[in-house]
């Protein structure tokens, strides 16, 4: 992957160095501008630049430690994947290719949407280095309805028919609301999903979900998928399809804490619409949210 072929950031993530590939065994930021899928709302192709300059009000210190988390992890911010949004064969194409360059370079891709949809060409480059891929998919819709077009509601429907990821040990949690499909809890338990409405997360507890995700998980390559829009709307009004009654901003960081120590091979944030943000409240939760996975792995790293 060369500097020429990915658009430069105008600010970079956390200040981390631009860089025109990954660094072996770092982490690689990466944001892919899509946003062809979303049924109501447009404006996620500005969500990676609008959470770069979010991040600059967050540090790159853990102060518990005294380290910088760009040191340590090998941070690089690679810009963005080129790609035009109404091209979607081609955007598909891309974003695998420059999630795959990262892969090969031996480092972890840490990426910024963009709409749903750009998870299921990622999905496809991860699959390619980690055969026994499963997904930890959190969001307030599954993302998986039983429909031929391909918008952000079929991403793990075609996961699931390409065989991209274990169906049986992968979870889709948050969901709630109303759908615009009858099927779209029944459809993903159909095909293997273990889902997990936000009604039961309650119901259960945040302790009880993670010992069963890692029960389930095990020692297999995650493939985390978070989904801004599974926070309460109240906290991210700027995302693709907003939805009340989801996560407090303290217990979405709770579980990337929780499961952060897992075998995560990606961890795809996405669907920050910044037309329809407010104050930048989406965007800076989404750099929180991330910042906190690379805490989370610095503290790992030991």
């Amino acid at each position: 992957m060369t500097k020429q072929s990915m658009k430069r950031p105008e600010c970079s993530f956390l200040e981390a160095p631009i860089g025109e590939t990954a660094a072996a065994g770092g982490i690689a930021v990466i944001g892919h501008p899509f946003d062809h899928g979303t049924a109501t709302r447009v404006g996620a192709r500005l969500g990676p630049s609008a959470i770069r300059a979010a991040s600059h009000e967050l540090g790159a210190y853990d102060p518990a430690r005294g380290i910088d988390l760009r040191e340590v992890l090998k941070l690089v911010d690679l810009g963005d994947t080129p790609l035009v949004p109404s091209r979607v064969p081609e955007a598909f194409a891309a974003i695998e290719a420059s999630t795959r360059a990262v892969y090969e370079a031996g480092a972890l891709p840490l990426s910024m949407g963009g709409d749903g949809m750009v998870s299921l060409p990622q999905l496809r480059a991860a699959k390619a280095h980690h055969p026994d891929l499963v997904t930890l998919h959190i969001d307030a819709h599954s993302d998986c309805y039983p429909i031929k077009e391909d918008t952000t509601a079929t991403t793990f429907t075609r996961a699931s028919e390409e065989s991209l990821v274990e169906t049986e040990r992968s979870f889709h949690i948050g969901l709630r609301g109303s759908s615009r499909h009858p099927q779209a809890w029944s459809y993903p338990r159909d095909l293997g999903y273990r889902v997990v409405p936000m009604r039961d997360v309650r119901a259960m507890g945040l302790p009880a979900l993670i010992a069963e995700v890692r029960e389930t998980v095990a020692d297999r390559p995650v493939y985390l998928c978070f989904d801004m829009d599974v926070l309460d709307a109240s906290i991210t009004p700027g995302v693709c399809n907003p939805v009340f009654g989801g996560f407090s901003a303290t217990e979405a960081l709770d579980l990337v804490t929780a499961l952060s120590d897992l075998q995560i091979v990606c961890f795809d944030v996405n669907t920050v619409s910044p037309p329809q943000d407010v104050a930048n409240m989406s965007a800076l939760m989404a750099a929180t949210v991330m910042v906190e996975f690379l805490l989370c792995r610095a503290r790992h790293s030991g």
